[in-house]
């Protein structure tokens, strides 16, 4: 059951009707408690709350679906308006987007002159870009573009997810670059052919990755809410002296609240992957194939 619930909230996740629908009817059915609202005025009262509890936040201004150029440039617009609000509000926080929002998948010279000009106004603030990771049919243009933007900026990172064969050796390929690093498990549905299908591999797979870019040297963004991960993670530093500068904790808004607060309290770096706008849709539907759990949540939340 669980199995098939995954795969169904994979699938809407990618139908672009169901995410015109959701966009009527707004922020209900429980997905506010992932997602922070649909204006940055909302996201910024987020990130202040979370700023007072101890906790650093990535804000991500969600969009996807982007069909024209001129919807590419509007999603970069409101990057960029995100990035002034963060400064205006003296926030702690960044900023990570998606590429494909940018006009990755119209014209390849459109997103990159769109990330420019998110990462000019990064730069400006002295702010960081993050550039999440989308399904595997866009992995190898997304590194391609990161190290093209890593030879101009030092403002810029990436994601990589533990589920791909592939990413132990693209940890390897990164590292001339000193490469800041979000660590994930993975949050799309892939072929078996690209992606380890059972969840013990995925979770080995990770323990390797998060070992290997430590040791490296280099900064490491490790993304999970797996209490297991979180230790091993913590042992790993432990055992080699890893000072606290080189990494962070990193969580999703609304989830594992407890666990977060536990992590600031011990004095660990806590960054809050904080989403808003009209297109959460989404975003929601990989939320609950991540944890089918969450469902309950919500019908027991709609019903009250």
């Amino acid at each position: 059951m669980e199995v098939l619930m995954r795969n169904m909230f994979q699938s809407l996740a990618k139908n672009q009707p169901a995410n015109k629908l959701a966009k009527r009817y707004g922020l209900r059915l429980g997905a506010a408690r992932f997602v922070a609202g649909e204006s940055i005025n909302m996201a910024i009262d987020a990130v202040k709350k979370l700023n007072k509890e101890g906790k650093v936040v990535t804000l991500d201004h969600l969009g996807e679906f982007i069909s024209t150029e001129a919807e590419a440039v509007e999603s970069a617009a409101m990057c960029i308006q995100t990035l002034d609000a963060i400064a205006e509000a003296k926030a702690e926080s960044n900023l990570s987007l998606k590429m494909t929002s940018l006009g990755l998948d119209i014209n390849r010279e459109l997103c990159m002159k769109n990330m420019r000009n998110i990462l000019d106004r990064a730069k400006s603030y002295g702010n960081f870009v993050r550039i999440d990771m989308e399904d595997y049919g866009h992995c190898q243009e997304s590194i391609n573009i990161y190290k093209e933007l890593r030879q101009e900026y030092d403002n810029v990172g990436i994601v990589l997810q533990a589920y791909l064969y592939r990413t132990e050796a693209d940890i390897a390929d990164l590292n001339d670059l000193h490469a800041n690093l979000r660590l994930v498990k993975g949050a799309y549905k892939e072929s078996p052919s690209v992606a380890f299908p059972e969840k013990k591999d995925v979770d080995e797979n990770f323990k390797k990755i998060i070992k290997q870019h430590l040791l490296n040297g280099n900064y490491a963004a490790v993304a999970t809410h797996d209490e297991a991960m979180v230790e091993y993670a913590k042992s790993v530093v432990e055992e080699y002296g890893i000072h606290k500068d080189q990494f962070e904790f990193q969580m999703l808004y609304g989830i594992c609240e407890d666990l977060q607060d536990r992590l600031v309290k011990e004095g660990y770096k806590v960054r809050i992957y904080v989403p808003y706008g009209i297109d959460w849709f989404g975003y929601f539907m990989r939320r609950l194939a991540e944890r089918p759990a969450n469902v309950w949540f919500i019908v027991k939340n709609f019903f009250k």
